[in-house]
């Protein structure tokens, strides 16, 4: 499945996507929230990426160009509405965590069909907006490179998130120092060499872990210290741990939460 060009309409509706799916660079001229109850939807843009499993969901605002990537088949609710509805001043595409109301929320509206312009379909989005107004940014992002030396050092990175080296070590291998990368980290990124390291392995963690990978297989592959270490950055970043990530059935292995290390 593929959409590609201008869509003045961000519609509402469930799209399902075969495993690795994607959907073509696009962009509506309203809001759009996306959100992935089973499966986990990576967002792209040409500034920045997002990671989406079950406990969070994608506010994409108006007139951004963004493309989607499935991995695990992927049930999609999509919520589109006119700029001047808007419940949050919201100008960047932004990942909020998802209450069992608000999931709840999502999936029952989206679902209505043409109810959505009843009484009840129209009191149901109020209180979804009402919702969101409430839910907090909690992203899984990575920002774009777009300096070649940055570039050249987030590749390395992307190919082999374990690598454990550091900013001074792998600007020796691109040609720049560790002060001009953290400069360059800082203004491009906006962020930090270590945030930004930490958000590209929770962006593979929760990948494999969609592959249905252990938790210890997950940490050791994305550069953890330990289990343990694997197991609190995930929790302080996504409010879950990985086992109840596993546990929630987003692998669709419908096993039991695996946070203690163990050998694959």
């Amino acid at each position: 499945m593929s959409i590609s060009g201008h869509m003045p309409a961000a519609p509402t509706n469930i799209r399902d996507l075969a495993a690795t799916a994607s959907i073509a660079e696009h962009w509506h001229d309203e809001h759009q929230i996306v959100y992935a109850s089973s499966g986990v939807l990576a967002v792209h843009t040409d500034r920045s990426r997002w990671i989406t499993p079950a406990h969070r969901a994608l506010w994409i605002p108006a007139g951004t160009v963004h493309s989607h990537r499935a991995y695990g088949v992927t049930r999609l609710h999509l919520f589109g509405f006119p700029q001047e509805l808007s419940p949050l001043p919201v100008a960047e595409p932004t990942a909020l965590a998802v209450t069992p109301l608000l999931r709840e929320l999502l999936i029952a509206y989206t679902e209505l069909g043409e109810d959505r312009t009843t009484p009840a379909g129209q009191r149901m989005r109020a209180v979804l907006f009402d919702q969101l107004t409430l839910a907090p940014e909690r992203p899984v992002q990575v920002p774009a490179a777009h300096d070649p030396r940055l570039v050249a050092v987030c590749q390395l990175l992307e190919e082999d998130p374990s690598d454990s080296r550091s900013l001074e070590a792998l600007g020796r291998t691109v040609g720049a120092s560790g002060r001009t990368l953290t400069r360059l980290f800082r203004a491009d990124a906006g962020m930090t060499f270590p945030q930004w390291r930490t958000q590209l392995r929770l962006y593979h963690a929760l990948r494999l872990l969609m592959e249905g990978r252990s938790v210890t297989s997950v940490a050791q592959l994305c550069g953890f210290a330990t289990t343990s270490a694997f197991i609190d950055v995930f929790r302080r970043s996504l409010g879950h741990t990985p086992g109840s990530y596993l546990h929630s059935g987003q692998t669709g292995s419908g096993g039991a939460p695996r946070d203690s290390p163990r050998a694959d």
